[in-house]
């Protein structure tokens, strides 16, 4: 035995011990930790470094699955064979061990060559396109897209000498007039937020496939958040579809809790640069979510579903109301898209919008305020989730919009809702009393129930 003992044998420059050290040698704090995150590998059959949680990072035991990593990568990028989304977990900016099981299932909704999961909706967004858009480029986007959407592709466009064309949904002739030899892609939503419009599945991918012969590097790119993959009666990559976007923070996570987004597509090349983006700059999903998530799939199949009908319960009710001028859901048999909902929808989506008769701006968003106070439509952004919520939507979408420019896009007067899990007699009653009664409730009124209700609460 060395006169020198435990670990300092280990420290001396000008010698050292032939074998390791060993442990059993170290500090009980060294020991401890070890010892904890080699019985949390043992037990979960996964090296994570952490002694009973999943980690961003794994003990790879070596440069040996690294190598095979970076070959897997490349062939994949370079023989267009898939998209590296779906190499095993090496560092959590590229993906996580947890965030397999959703992928896989979103590959399976959207029938999917290749999906990557982001932190938002926007994120996806945003991603798919700084991957499409070159400098130069033309984007045809139409014009009842999500404001933010519409705002970040001029931004881009603008920074790349590019250009956008803005389009009205269900003007297909315009659609196939406004795409040209630059054009990189097409922007549309399943079903518009607040006016619900649906594109039409068969038209619009017919439309820029044509165009191909003039315009080689167009993709249609398509944001489904509100039909989701369920609403639809084929996948939309099996019409022609190239790029499908999801906000997984609405009807795909269906609790107000988790934000999330996905990328799905067959398309190698875009997969892959989409990829290569969220490799350099983030914007994966963490595996807590997407394991919550994943988990809750089912559920929020059905909560959908459930939203869905109930949703047109109501609209139902509010068009038939003499104290409503418009109703907009896709249910209704009025709907200006009813013959392309019919044939390729399967549910209508859970966002209902109305006018109020005779109600101004102002008007309208008292209208929505008293509805908050009766309690069980609560005053809030988002959609598809556990509670109805309700919203004048100038004041929060369109807030610094023009008035003319709100008028032209058909945004103005509109009170939002996006209904819940809450019976549909129960939200028909409070649709009701307000619709009856908001006019006899002063702004003072709703001011003094808004601070008695936040002190009940104890909400700051």
């Amino acid at each position: 035995m060395s006169a020198v003992s435990g670990i300092r044998r280990w420290l001396d420059p000008a010698a050292c011990p032939a074998e390791r050290p060993p442990l059993a040698e170290m500090a009980p704090d060294t020991r401890a930790l070890h010892a904890a995150i080699d019985e949390h590998a043992r037990r979960a059959g996964v090296p994570y470094l952490h002694p009973s949680e999943p980690t961003v990072q794994l003990d790879l035991l070596g440069s040996g699955p690294v190598i095979a990593w970076q070959e897997g990568k490349a062939q994949l990028m370079f023989l267009g064979e898939g998209c590296w989304s779906e190499l095993p977990h090496l560092y959590a900016r590229y993906g996580t061990t947890l965030t397999g099981a959703l992928l896989t299932r979103l590959k399976e909704l959207e029938q999917a060559g290749a999906v990557l999961l982001t932190d938002s909706g926007m994120q996806a967004t945003a991603l798919v396109l700084d991957a499409l858009m070159a400098p130069g480029g033309h984007a045809v986007l139409m014009r009842q897209v999500y404001n933010k959407t519409r705002v970040y592709l001029e931004w881009l466009a603008q920074r790349l000498g590019g250009v956008v064309t803005i389009v009205d949904d269900g003007d297909h002739e315009a659609l196939a007039a406004a795409i040209r030899a630059e054009t990189r892609l097409v922007f549309a939503e399943t079903y518009t937020n607040p006016l619900m419009r649906a594109q039409d599945l068969d038209a619009v991918p017919r439309i820029v496939a044509e165009a191909r012969r003039r315009a080689p590097a167009v993709k249609l790119v398509i944001d489904s958040t509100i039909a989701t993959p369920w609403g639809v009666k084929r996948p939309l990559l099996d019409q022609g579809v190239d790029v499908v976007i999801g906000s997984g923070t609405k009807a795909i996570g269906g609790q107000d809790r988790d934000l999330s987004g996905y990328v799905a597509t067959r398309d190698p090349m875009v997969g892959n640069a989409v990829m290569d983006l969220i490799a350099m700059r983030g914007g994966i999903l963490d595996w807590r979510r997407a394991a919550v998530i994943a988990a809750g799939l089912d559920e929020a199949a059905q909560a959908h579903a459930r939203r869905c009908a109930t949703a047109s319960r109501i609209a139902a009710f509010l068009a038939a109301h003499p104290k409503v001028s418009e109703v907009f859901h896709p249910s209704l048999p009025s709907h200006s898209d009813a013959a392309a909902i019919a044939a390729g929808y399967t549910r209508p989506g859970s966002i209902v919008s109305f006018r109020a008769a005779g109600a101004d701006e102002e008007a309208t968003r008292h209208l929505a305020d008293v509805l908050a106070t009766c309690v069980i439509v609560r005053y809030a952004l988002s959609f598809d989730g556990l509670a109805t919520k309700v919203n004048h939507h100038k004041t929060v979408s369109e807030y610094f919009t023009p008035k003319e420019q709100l008028e032209r896009n058909g945004f103005d007067r509109l009170i939002r809702l996006a209904i819940g899990r809450e019976d549909a007699d129960d939200l028909i009653a409070a649709l009701n009393w307000t619709l009856h009664h908001a006019a006899g409730v002063s702004p003072a009124d709703v001011a003094a129930w808004q601070r008695a209700r936040a002190a009940e609460l104890g909400a700051r």
